[in-house]
């Protein structure tokens, strides 16, 4: 969350509780807003018991939230990037994206340069000799 507060200005979610109330489904991940914000938390709650949202909770520790949880995942500590490549690889190859969604209101419809790889360990642009990144085949393509 510190970088959280660096960029935004607080140390806190980017979306409203509000969103939360209309989703069908709740991805937390390393926290407890059950026990750690019981006011917003109720957003939860209330998106589960009105819209049949489910909600899964990723924690090496069981928690006030996972106990509420519909599905508990109790994943390693430190391996929360290879459980979202996971999520989302699952998602695009089941092809369960809202791909509408994406194309309008994200960056992910732009291609990355032809140039950008990722082989042996490394992504594109990498001097073993330097040990450092070249990073101008990571843009994306404008025309």
């Amino acid at each position: 969350m510190a970088s959280l507060a660096a960029t935004f200005g607080r140390g806190a979610m980017t979306n409203g509780w509000t969103d939360v109330a209309n989703c069908d489904v709740i991805l937390v991940m390393g926290g407890n807003p059950a026990e750690n914000h019981p006011v917003g938390f109720r957003f939860v709650m209330e998106a589960k018991r009105h819209r049949k949202a489910k909600l899964v909770c990723v924690d090496p520790r069981f928690n006030r939230t996972a106990a509420v949880s519909d599905c508990y995942v109790p994943i390693r500590a430190g391996t929360d990037i290879a459980f979202l490549g996971g999520l989302i690889h699952y998602t695009l190859s089941q092809n369960l994206q809202h791909t509408d969604y994406i194309r309008l209101h994200t960056n992910a419809s732009f291609l990355v340069k032809e140039g950008f790889d990722f082989a042996d360990g490394f992504f594109s642009g990498w001097d073993s000799e330097k040990k450092v990144y070249d990073k101008s085949s990571w843009q994306y393509e404008l025309d």
